[in-house]
């Protein structure tokens, strides 16, 4: 920025700003969820075996279950198909046939006990560049990350939940380059005692996150079956391993679950407050998630059903886990009919173009906070100014001289009372001689010359408070948009999500800041604010260092356009 010491108040008020964050971590208010209607399964309870089972519901035509969470109404013994391996204490059973999906875009591997997901890789996104083999895992069985997708039916009578054993017709499936088609079907069947047949299939589009998900229910019985679908994400409590510097993107992201509905929108809620504040409500139209830094898991059921909605804290032995489940309104099929449940499984990363089309409110997964509101348009438009350039650190330089030009006015009034300012320092110099210690007498013969003289010496901070909130609404872009991760910019820059490798870019806006310090007025100043002044350009080429590379080259350019501006106008005033 041009003036140093509107240059302290923004990292005054952005430190805060990143401070109230922490505190609404912490502190801030939850969602507020309704007490389990009975009390929870102790360890020596035997429903415990199967207690990240949910409850099932009031066996009644479209009925809406009215509690969920809890596992305690979970009869004793879960109907299993013939030769089903039973699953202890809510552990996913491996079997050693697990089936591997493969498309464009993910790498799934898929549990015949239960059909549950319990591996997607995301082909397109590596964990590291240093490591392009490794791509990000969003669903894994490995600690500390566990994280499965899971569904079934619920019934009094026969029915596959995830504990149940399928049977599967392969053992691997593909749509990749060179294979026919665009879809891909993965069938998985279960046959109960009382004539009730399940076929459970996934579905896959080439270049597409979304799973559809069904189960079929053929009643070959001699009487009716009543019974509601579920879905539900499990995952480990994630410890803070992404490190306490106030510079990481990862420490500001949400991570947790997000439960959406049209009215209350996407409600968040932390791993560690599931055991506090069970989460249960009713909603037509909305989905729930686990979501993190770039990528998050949803489960999306049908539109205009009405799902009862949970949480669940869950302790199997072993560390920690947290569950978020819907349940469906129930449904009979009477003999020799069918029906089919229907749900979708997105997983992926936020990638805003697509997020909205696939289900209302999927884009608020998109972690801008309150600056949602303005980082939203500037997404917009830096999407589309990487469309015309192809180069996101071109579309941010390209985006900074926008805004720079849209706060052309503002700043050239900035600068200009920063130049009068300037001419007035031999002035004020010698009413320092003057006065000496009457700083009283000081300050009225200063007042006295900036009114004769028509400078306002607080001119300069109006314009850096309104472009406050478009900086910290630009840096919630730049850390939380999955499409600048890893995004490439020039030579030594191959990643704007990390920091400069060889901290050239922090040494650029340094020099800036070092220019601009000697075009702005000290006059006035004690020799303690002098110190500090003359300090920051090296405070912040410390800070900077450490900051996402697309941000920096923001404040860079900025800095460097505001250098030239400034520059231009002192010496347009000092010829006046």
């Amino acid at each position: 920025m041009a003036n140093l010491r509107p240059v302290l108040l923004v990292t005054l008020v952005f430190l805060g700003y990143l401070l109230w964050v922490e505190w609404q971590k912490d502190y801030g208010p939850q969602p507020v969820g309704t007490p389990p209607a009975t009390a929870a399964a102790t360890q020596d309870d035997p429903a415990e075996a199967a207690a990240d089972v949910p409850g099932v519901p009031a066996a009644t035509t479209a009925s809406v279950p009215q509690s969920v969470a809890s596992g305690d109404d979970v009869p004793s013994a879960v109907p299993e198909a013939p030769g089903a391996v039973p699953a202890a204490a809510g552990e996913v059973v491996s079997a050693s046939d697990l089936v591997s999906v493969t498309t464009d875009v993910l790498e799934l591997e898929i549990d015949p006990v239960g059909g549950t997901l319990v591996t997607a890789r995301l082909r397109d996104y590596p964990v590291d560049l240093d490591a392009p083999d490794t791509k990000v895992a969003l669903l894994t069985q490995d600690w500390p990350g566990f994280q499965i997708a899971q569904s079934g039916l619920l019934s009094r009578m026969d029915a596959p939940n995830h504990t149940s054993r399928y049977q599967v017709e392969s053992d691997r499936y593909s749509l990749v380059d060179g294979d026919a088609g665009n879809e891909l079907s993965i069938p998985l069947t279960w046959t109960g005692a009382d004539g009730i047949t399940v076929t459970k299939t996934f579905y896959l589009r080439r270049g597409s996150y979304e799973i559809g998900v069904s189960h079929m229910v053929e009643n070959r019985g001699g009487q009716a079956w009543t019974g509601n679908r579920y879905e539900q994400l499990q995952r480990a409590i994630p410890g803070d391993d992404e490190g306490s510097g106030f510079n990481n993107p990862e420490r500001y992201s949400f991570k947790g679950i997000g439960f959406y509905s049209p009215d209350e929108k996407l409600e968040k809620i932390d791993f560690e407050d599931v055991a506090d504040e069970p989460y249960q409500r009713t909603v037509t139209d909305g989905w729930l998630a686990m979501i993190q830094h770039y990528f998050f898991a949803a489960w999306i059921p049908p539109a205009g059903e009405a799902d009862a909605y949970s949480t669940q804290a869950y302790s199997p032995g072993g560390p920690p886990r947290v569950i978020a489940r819907s349940v469906s309104p129930g449904v009979t099929v009477a003999p020799g009919e069918a029906h089919r449940f229907d749900s979708r499984l997105y997983v992926g990363p936020k990638i805003q173009d697509h997020l909205a089309d696939i289900a209302p409110g999927l884009d608020l997964t998109v972690n801008y906070g309150i600056f949602t509101v303005i980082s939203a348009p500037l997404f917009w438009l830096l999407e589309k100014i990487h469309d015309f350039v192809g180069n996101w650190g071109w579309a941010i330089v390209i985006l900074t001289i926008l805004i720079k030009l849209a706060f052309f006015k503002l700043t050239e009034a900035q600068y200009r009372s920063m130049a009068r300012m300037r001419k007035l320092q031999p002035r004020i110099e010698k009413l320092k001689e003057r006065y000496g210690d009457d700083r009283q007498a000081m300050s009225q013969a200063m007042m006295k010359m900036y009114k004769e003289e028509k400078v306002n010496p607080l001119g300069g901070c109006l314009p850096i408070l309104v472009q406050i909130p478009i900086f910290i609404a630009l840096y919630w872009v730049l850390i939380e948009s999955v499409e600048l991760r890893q995004a490439p910019f020039i030579l030594w820059i191959d990643n704007l999500s990390v920091r400069d490798p060889y901290f050239i870019l922090p040494a650029l806006n340094a020099i800036f800041m070092i220019a601009t310090q000697r075009l702005t007025p000290m006059a006035g100043m004690d020799p303690m604010q002098q110190k500090m002044m003359q300090a920051m350009p090296i405070v912040f080429s410390v800070m900077f260092a450490f900051f996402p590379a697309g941000l920096v080259l923001y404040w860079a350019t900025n800095a460097g356009l505001s250098l030239a501006q400034q520059w231009y106008i002192t010496r347009k005033i000092a010829k006046e």
